[in-house]
C-alpha cells in the first residue's frame, strides 16, 4: 500500500474524514499515479475492484445523470455468504424472486461465475426505450 493511501485511511479511521472523502482522495490519488517511461516493463492487468452503472438521460424533463459503483469485494462476499444458506432457504427465496419476475437460481450461484462475469465484462451499452438515454455497465 503506498504512503499516500495510507495516509488517507488513517484519517479516515481517526474520524478526520468521511468515507466519501476518503474515497475521492483515493481516486485522486490514483489518478495522480506517474506513467511508467516508454519501454517499461507493463504490469499485468489489474483486477476490476468496481461494478460501475451510468445512466446519462439528455431527453426533456429527463432524470439526468445516475452513477452507481458497487466494489466488487462486496459482491463477492455475498456470493460466499449465500454458500452458507441452507438450499430450503435458497428454494424459497428463489421462489420468491420468481414471482417478482428475477428468475434467479441462486442455488446455481457460485465465486467462480462472478469472477467469470467480471473477467468478460469489458463494457456493456444496455439498450432503453428511450433514445435520448444511454446505460453504461463495466468494471473498473
Amino acid at each position: 500500500m503506498n504512503e499516500q493511501r495510507r495516509q488517507i485511511l488513517e484519517m479516515l479511521a481517526e474520524g478526520k474524514i468521511t468515507a466519501d472523502e476518503a474515497e475521492r482522495l483515493i481516486d485522486a490519488v490514483e489518478r495522480d499515479q506517474p506513467v511508467p517511461p516508454p519501454g517499461a516493463a507493463l504490469s499485468p492487468k489489474t483486477r476490476p475492484r468496481y461494478l460501475r452503472v451510468v445512466m446519462d438521460d439528455n431527453s426533456d424533463g429527463g432524470a439526468g445523470r445516475i452513477n452507481i459503483r458497487v466494489p466488487l469485494q462486496l459482491l463477492r462476499a455475498g456470493v460466499r455468504l449465500a454458500s452458507l444458506v441452507p438450499p430450503q432457504v435458497l428454494i424459497r427465496v428463489n421462489a420468491e424472486l420468481d414471482k417478482t419476475g428475477v428468475p434467479i437460481d441462486l442455488t446455481q450461484l457460485k465465486p467462480q461465475h462472478l469472477d467469470d462475469l467480471v473477467e468478460h465484462l469489458d463494457e456493456l451499452t444496455v439498450d432503453l426505450d428511450q433514445p435520448d438515454t444511454k446505460m453504461r455497465v463495466y468494471c473498473e
